[in-house]
């Protein structure tokens, strides 16, 4: 569904991004893991269109993404849930999930996600008319994550989804990930947790100063020495 081939991003001078090759196949939950700076974050940005790659290939099922402006990308069936949650603070619960809908013009099927998105997260049921910005950190994270699936993507990038959160939360937060990819949705996840990325992970990257240094399966990489020690306390 999604192939990245020798992807460079650019800094002004300094190269962030240094010629990464990955694909998430249909049906699939992929994480990249690496530290803070690795380039995770400018590689999720190049992908939705935020960040303009130096060289390099996108292709969503088949069609490059590089020259298409990120609103368009939406429209194409990708949406990302941003590093820090990004909702809009003073707009309702309901307000930001519509805003989330803005690429679409179907109003039965905007109704019908929306129902969808308040059984996936009865919390936002709960509080649709309540200030997105007096919600607990836990509970934006959950708008930020219902806002994206509004677009109905057909691949959800998710940006360090547990940053934050209290450890019952993390558990949450993890558990509607695999509930969300169950029901067809394709994700990207990019996270600090390693041990609890590569627990749900089809397959995964490990990317280091802006390279890819270790793929595999989430099993092996959980059990790989070098990633254990690097990451997983071992």
């Amino acid at each position: 569904m999604l192939e990245v081939t020798d992807l460079k991003v650019n800094y002004g001078m300094i190269q962030a991004i240094k010629g990464i090759t990955f694909t998430v196949k249909d049906g699939e939950i992929v994480t990249l893991i690496g530290a803070n700076g690795a380039g995770k974050t400018t590689t999720m940005h190049a992908i939705s269109g935020l960040l303009k790659p130096a060289s390099g290939s996108i292709k969503l099922d088949g069609q490059e993404l590089t020259k298409v402006p990120s609103h368009k990308i939406v429209g194409m069936g990708l949406a990302q849930v941003p590093e820090g949650r990004r909702v809009f603070a003073q707009q309702t619960v309901e307000e930001n999930l519509s805003l989330g809908a803005f690429v679409r013009k179907d109003k039965d099927g905007i109704q019908k996600d929306l129902d969808y998105v308040y059984d996936l997260f009865p919390r936002l049921k709960e509080r649709q008319v309540q200030l997105a910005g007096t919600l607990s950190g836990g509970e934006q994270q959950m708008l930020a994550m219902g806002r994206a699936l509004m677009a109905q993507p057909k691949i959800l990038l998710l940006d360090e989804p547990s940053m934050g959160l209290s450890p019952l939360l993390v558990s949450e937060i993890f558990r509607i990930i695999e509930e969300i990819n169950q029901k067809g949705t394709t994700v990207l996840l990019v996270e600090q947790n390693a041990k609890r990325a590569l627990a749900i992970a089809n397959r995964a990257y490990v990317l280091e100063t802006g390279n890819i240094t270790l793929e595999g399966t989430g099993a092996e990489l959980a059990s790989d020495e070098r990633v254990q020690k690097a990451y997983l306390g071992g």
